[in-house]
């Protein structure tokens, strides 16, 4: 049972789980930021407002916080792409993917997701991370899989399009008018729509 904490005022102040996820919405953009390794815990106890101290009440240390932070981020993907799924022309899995694959495009916009995607899969090396980002994985892969009916190959392609996605948001190859850079993002929708997939 949660207990809340009344202040001085008598404002009853938020419970412990309502904290945890203030701090992982601001761990978000800190940790995208500089990644796992670079990025000290007072940052982000500043951006949340509250003492480091508090954060390591609440979460196992710096890789627990982070481990949260990257959970959170793959339950923002998988609940992005289910509802884009709402979209879908027909229910076929051509277009149930398609439709969350635009649906995808959409979620980054927000570059912290794809920065912290980034620097979860950077850190690997650390067991409880790379759990987390398997973890988040498997679970993004159930569940397009039972939603589109769509076979392995397919959806092997449309994880693949969503990496190149990120490749092509994060070096910023629109702006390249060069044949190289044509070849990887002519034809793939940006989140500007400066391109867009067929």
């Amino acid at each position: 049972m949660m207990i809340s904490e009344t202040g001085t005022r008598g404002r009853t102040r938020s419970t412990a789980e309502a904290q945890r996820v203030k701090i992982i919405a601001h761990a978000v953009p800190v940790f995208a930021l500089a990644g796992y390794r670079a990025t000290p815990v007072t940052d982000i106890a500043s951006a949340a407002g509250v003492s480091p101290a508090y954060i390591f009440r609440l979460f196992p240390g710096k890789v627990g916080l982070f481990v949260a932070a990257v959970d959170h981020c793959y339950t923002l993907v998988r609940e992005a792409l289910l509802e884009g799924s709402k979209a879908a022309a027909d229910t076929s899995p051509e277009s149930m993917l398609a439709a969350m694959s635009d649906a995808y495009v959409d979620l980054i916009r927000d570059r912290d997701l794809i920065m912290l995607q980034v620097h979860a899969q950077s850190a690997c090396d650390v067991p409880e991370i790379r759990e987390a980002v398997q973890r988040g994985i498997a679970a993004m892969i159930t569940m397009v899989t039972d939603t589109s009916h769509a076979p392995p190959a397919d959806i092997q392609r449309f994880i693949a399009y969503g990496q190149l996605c990120h490749l092509i948001v994060l070096a910023d190859l629109p702006s390249i008018d060069q044949a190289w850079a044509h070849t990887l993002s002519d034809g793939i929708r940006h989140h500007n729509d400066s391109l867009i997939r067929p």
